[in-house]
């Protein structure tokens, strides 16, 4: 219930401001909250953009508090002046699909690039006049890059915020895209290579971000819809990485016909990344000016700016939970990346002059694969059976990978349509799911680092699967390299049935009942910076 008057009596008959918190009129107009020794936090939050806590009272909590504890204190105040939004007043912002979708799209173009040769990799072998390793490995530098920028990336994302980041990873990615356009001469590979490094450093800036923005922006209804929209964009980015590039640019022998094609190509997602880049730009915000769930009031209320990074990814790696999500999500995103990159090579061998067919398989993976996010992430919202669901699709991305490596062979694309389908649809709609039941154990730890954490891990996986399975179908054949896959991704079935689900975002945003979410237009962020502020009051169960 929101009161205009701090001293007023509330009318339904719970207890209006604690008496133990006393307000303080200084000289300079601001209140100033003093807490009596003795007090204990109470029901009702008074909150102000201008609130400062007594120095007796500590704004973080020890490394051991459990996050249930920490929603009971109940004081939602500033971490620091640098903050405008009220704490107290929990809105979401219509802005905010605008942001998610612009994420997703600036992803889209940054994942495309990524599988854009290897959806291709007999014809740049051809223009290039390199190995098939080394056309793999304009695949796996953005694996290989990732690992040692995390940690410089995850401490940028805090110091300077959301908006900063999204502008660094949008401008890679359109530096990268136009340092490829001088590379359409056989010789040029290695500023091919260049552009390819560029747009896998964009790649650090980008893919730990859709649980942060899901997060900052959404509430607690929607986050896991959210996020799973923010991965949907790197998954249709891979999608069109597989579909066009063996449509733009076809396998044919005249060199120079086959720059003109290959320049084609470089010339549209050049242009693309420019736009986004300029979107970014004037609509990227940093975050709304109210926090839109509980769990992110709080968060912002215990920030501390002196936070270390050390001492956050210690207590990261001493959760038990976490460590085995970070292994299992490492295990079933890097077969994702060896079966993407290594997709073209083992249709090719079974099916040879099928290059078209093999991006179509390509594209049929990821496109059901991005139906099984969105759905996981609106059946997360409703259920938040975070274990139980993870648990499921990881079984069935097992039993997936089996009856794919099983057809492969067969002779019948139309058969390895449906068995690459089926698989991708549990197989990519585990990724937001990781992401997602990250949050919720390590809350209220930095998204962005736990985000990044399970990237780390999924990169190194990437890179071991995607060597191991590239030389072991060149030496035994793809039966015996899928087959390698399937030990691994049982492996990490098993290792997930042992998480336990300790959901502590949901304990944080249950500590009160459910707030029902005002919408704010811009105009009305803007008009209410000069209200009377609010006290907002809220009940524990």
């Amino acid at each position: 219930m929101v009161n205009e008057d701090p001293n007023q009596q509330e009318q339904n008959g719970t207890p209006a401001q604690d008496p133990a918190l006393r307000v303080d009129h200084s000289a300079s107009g601001h209140q100033s909250v003093s807490t009596h020794p003795s007090a204990s936090m109470h029901r009702s939050v008074s909150a102000h953009p201008s609130v400062s806590i007594h120095p007796a009272v500590s704004a973080r909590p020890s490394s051991s508090a459990h996050p249930s504890m920490l929603a009971q204190s109940g004081g939602l105040a500033h971490p620091s002046s640098s903050c405008p939004e009220d704490l107290s007043v929990i809105k979401v912002s219509k802005r905010r699909w605008v942001v998610v979708l612009l994420f997703s799209c600036y992803s889209m173009c940054n994942a495309f690039q990524w599988i854009q040769y290897g959806s291709i990799n007999n014809i740049f072998m051809h223009f290039y006049g390199v190995s098939a390793f080394a056309i793999d490995w304009l695949s796996m530098c953005y694996m290989l890059t990732y690992i040692p920028l995390l940690l410089p990336v995850a401490w940028l994302l805090e110091k300077f915020g959301l908006r900063t980041i999204a502008l660094t990873g949008s401008a890679l990615n359109c530096l990268g895209a136009w340092v490829k356009l001088g590379s359409l001469k056989p010789h040029l590979f290695p500023v091919t290579v260049l552009g390819q490094i560029i747009c896998s450093v964009a790649q650090v800036f980008i893919l730990g971000m859709p649980s942060r923005i899901a997060s900052v922006w959404f509430g607690a209804n929607e986050v896991s819809t959210a996020c799973s929209i923010a991965v949907f964009g790197n998954q249709l980015g891979i999608a069109i990485g597989f579909l066009v590039p063996p449509v733009l640019v076809p396998n044919i022998e005249d060199q120079d016909k086959l720059a003109y094609h290959i320049s084609i190509m470089f010339y549209i997602i050049g242009g693309v990344a420019t736009l986004l880049f300029i979107l970014v730009i004037i609509v990227f915000k940093e975050k709304p000016k109210h926090p839109p769930s509980r769990a992110q009031s709080l968060s912002y209320a215990l920030a501390s700016p002196d936070a270390s990074y050390l001492s956050s990814i210690v207590r990261l790696f001493r959760n038990l939970n976490f460590v085995l999500l970070v292994i299992t999500y490492g295990l079933n995103a890097g077969a994702f990346y060896a079966l993407s990159t290594l997709l073209n090579r083992m249709v090719i061998l079974h099916y040879p002059g099928e290059e078209v067919n093999a991006g179509r398989i390509g594209l049929t993976i990821v496109i059901a694969g991005m139906l099984g996010a969105v759905i996981s992430g609106i059946w997360l919202d409703r259920s938040k059976t975070y274990k139980e669901t993870t648990l499921v699709v990881y079984i069935m991305t097992v039993v997936g990978m089996v009856v794919y490596t099983l057809t492969l062979n067969l002779g019948h694309l139309w058969v390895v349509f449906i068995t690459a389908g089926t698989m991708g649809f549990f197989m990519t709609g585990y990724l937001p799911l990781g992401f997602e039941f990250a949050v919720e154990l390590t809350y209220p730890e930095s998204e962005g680092m736990s985000s990044g954490l399970l990237n780390v891990s999924a990169q190194v996986f990437g890179i071991i699967f995607t060597i191991s399975q590239g030389q072991i179908i060149d030496n035994y054949g793809t039966m015996p390299g899928n087959i390698f896959l399937c030990v691994f991704l049982t492996l990490g079935a098993v290792l997930t049935a042992f998480i336990r689900a300790d959901l502590r975002r949901q304990k944080a945003n249950k500590e009160t009942p459910e707030n029902k979410l005002q919408e704010e237009g811009e105009e009305e962020e803007e008009s209410n910076a000069n209200k009377v502020p609010t006290i907002v009051s809220e009940e524990h169960f």
